[in-house]
């Protein structure tokens, strides 16, 4: 039996729920927010599942998250997987970025990011051009002056083809009228061999995520060229290649998506889920120990954001001769 008592007080819960435009059954749900991680636990896309849960638990979004892996082609295995088995799950978020974009391409996979529901856009890695420290190469100028006179003299180390590495290189080499698939592009399977080649001047220079060389370049190992961002970074010594004349800007970003099929309410309740998280100060916290800039961009305008991206990545996988 149900007092009278207890009978107000959900009656009054209810209501204050109502009022604040809170989805009830919704919230009940979310007590355990389940992420698929469309990659191998470890990478770059678990980090920032893994970070994700520890923000909300530490913010008290959530009580706890589920993370689930499936790794493979830089995401083109698990997305599938989402799309089909994780559809109108409204308590569902998938990791995913830039990567996946040129994966998919690169692939030839009939599915594609613009399949499953924008949440947000959550950060961004800025890549960095270097060359070893004995490098003549003082500037990105220089870097590209050579590129311009020969290509295939220039050899540049990243991840793997048709990554954000080759990527850049690609658009580097576009912005200064070289074709892009003549350039000499050596693929690593990890920033490990890569780094390796470029301290052991085995190439002219490298491209990644900042991060993965800032140590070699505090140490004075490598030489710092130029960042893809937009505008420069805190606590990064070096102009943009935007600065130096080259009309380049790219980040490697994360962010969340939910299956498709999921209602309206569940997206909006999911949409404000993170951006409650990118406001909070654990999650700023988070952001500041990875080196993460917080690019924070959701719903609709993110929605827009992965249309031309794809359109932006399939473009220059075609003029590197990958698409």
């Amino acid at each position: 039996m149900i007092t009278k008592r207890e009978a107000l007080a959900g009656a009054g819960a209810l209501a204050i729920g109502s009022a604040l435009g809170v989805n009830i059954a919704w919230a009940q749900q979310v007590e355990t927010l389940r992420i698929f991680v469309p990659a191998a636990p470890g990478g770059g896309w678990d980090q920032t599942a893994r970070s994700m849960e520890n923000a909300m638990r530490a913010a008290q979004l959530i009580k706890t998250a589920q993370i689930t892996n499936v790794g493979g082609a830089g995401g083109a295995v698990g997305l599938p997987q989402f799309i089909n088995q994780w559809k109108g799950q409204g308590n569902s978020l998938m990791v995913a970025g830039l990567v996946m974009v040129g994966s998919l391409i690169a692939n030839k996979s009939p599915l594609s990011l613009t399949q499953v529901t924008p949440i947000a856009r959550l950060t961004g890695e800025f890549q960095a051009l270097v060359v070893p420290a004995g490098s003549p190469f003082k500037t990105a100028k220089d870097f590209v002056d050579a590129l311009k006179a020969d290509p295939t003299k220039v050899p540049v180390a990243g991840g793997s083809a048709g990554g954000t590495d080759h990527i850049l290189i690609g658009m580097i080499a576009k912005a200064v009228g070289v074709p892009a698939a003549k350039v000499s592009y050596v693929a690593f399977a990890g920033g490990g061999p890569a780094t390796a080649a470029i301290l052991g001047n085995q190439v002219a220079g490298g491209v990644s995520g900042y991060g993965e060389f800032a140590e070699q370049i505090k140490a004075g190992k490598m030489r710092l060229l130029g960042i893809s961002a937009g505008a420069r970074q805190p606590g990064i010594d070096a102009p943009t290649l935007k600065e130096q004349g080259i009309d380049v800007e790219l980040a490697n970003w994360r962010g969340v998506f939910a299956p498709p099929g999921v209602s309206d309410a569940d997206r909006k309740a999911m949409t404000d889920l993170v951006l409650k998280m990118t406001a909070s100060n654990e999650w700023a916290e988070i952001c500041k120990k990875q080196d993460w800039a917080q690019i924070t961009l959701a719903g609709d305008q993110f929605g827009a954001f992965i249309k031309s991206e794809n359109e932006r990545i399939l473009a220059i996988l075609k003029d590197l001769g990958l698409a």
